[in-house]
């Protein structure tokens, strides 16, 4: 009798609510520069104004079987006019975008047609540890059923130091191979349960670092779109950077310092945007936050965390360290802005 590994197990378990996702959706034709083409070939060419179908392709899983709804990546079905979700048996249904959260990149599709559908396992991702066995499962390259195996690398990576200003996330780091197709499809436990939803990749020569969204805080998410609600996420108004005691000892020797800075860890704020919450406060670029609701800031995650966590409207007491003066000063957080 054959003995598979806890992988293949895994994979069983999970494959099943894992689907593909198929998008379409219209872009403008770039128009010609009439100054740089020839009549001859403008004729050849035709008629350049209209639009083009541009095609676009990701991963799923499915976490409510009874509504037909798949968690998903919010850039994956980001202004599409159709979706085509191909099941783990190779049924294909028509989807729609229930709705999508894009400062977490998580949307939710519900699958059309009444039909038997599983849905996946749910882990709890604060319980990951370093260490811990991760398989990416999808369709990377629209290769189905593709399944990856690594570790959990690290946990609560910042997405802002990867380079995405305008996203909050504390994402898993997974060296499971994760490529282009795989967005949206789950990273699971060697229990087969998802743990959390892959999102991104970065590669270079000889190595590859896949990133996932924790899947408590995309369920959390996900039960907020597929009750047709938007996600609001409070915010202050502060562009931050960490600051520790030595990196503050070592500006402050500099003679060409443009500025003294505090000796201890916390939040620097490097900019305050206008007509914020945080500059009706008072707070200045160069204040220093070193706690706030009470709780230590050693770094920006610590703050943006309590500010995730906090009401709309009600005051949030934030502790700043200007010049010489600590200062203790209250921001009532609002509703982060919508792009565009």
């Amino acid at each position: 009798m054959p003995v598979h590994s806890f992988v293949a197990d895994a994979a069983r378990a999970a494959a099943p609510a894992v689907v593909r996702i198929d998008t379409e959706r219209s872009v403008a034709r770039q128009p010609f520069d009439p100054a740089l083409l020839d009549p001859m070939l403008r004729d050849l060419f035709g008629d350049p104004a209209g639009s083009l179908r541009e095609r676009g392709q990701g991963s799923g899983v499915i976490f409510d079987a009874g509504k037909g709804l798949v968690l998903t990546n919010a850039h994956v079905v980001d202004q599409v006019d159709r979706v085509e979700v191909t099941l783990a048996d190779g049924q294909q249904r028509d989807g729609a975008v229930v709705g999508a959260d894009p400062v977490t990149d998580l949307a939710v599709v519900q699958i059309a047609g009444s039909r038997t559908l599983q849905a996946a396992r749910l882990g709890d991702s604060e319980a990951l540890e370093v260490g811990d066995w991760a398989i990416a499962l999808g369709s990377p390259y629209g290769l189905e059923r593709t399944v990856t195996l690594g570790i959990i690398s690290s946990l609560h990576r910042d997405i802002n130091t990867l380079g995405f200003a305008d996203k909050r996330l504390d994402l898993i780091q997974t060296d499971a191979a994760i490529n282009p197709g795989n967005s949206g499809g789950p990273l699971i436990n060697a229990a087969g349960e998802v743990v959390g939803i892959n999102t991104l990749v970065r590669s270079g020569p000889g190595a590859g670092l896949g990133f996932a969204i924790p899947i408590n805080l995309a369920h959390s998410v996900a039960d907020q779109l597929s009750r047709g609600g938007a996600v609001v996420h409070p915010y202050l108004g502060l562009q931050l950077v960490p600051l520790t005691a030595r990196r503050a000892r070592d500006n402050n020797r500099d003679p060409e310092a443009l500025l003294q800075l505090p000796e201890r860890d916390g939040a620097l704020v490097q900019r305050v945007i206008e007509g914020s919450p945080a500059e009706t406060a008072g707070i200045r670029r160069g204040d220093l936050v070193v706690a706030v609701a009470e709780q230590p800031v050693r770094e920006p995650r610590d703050l943006l965390q309590q500010v995730e966590r906090a009401t709309l409207g009600q005051p949030l007491p934030v502790t700043v360290i200007r010049g010489p003066r600590e200062l203790n000063l209250k921001i009532s957080p609002e509703a982060l802005p919508l792009p565009g």
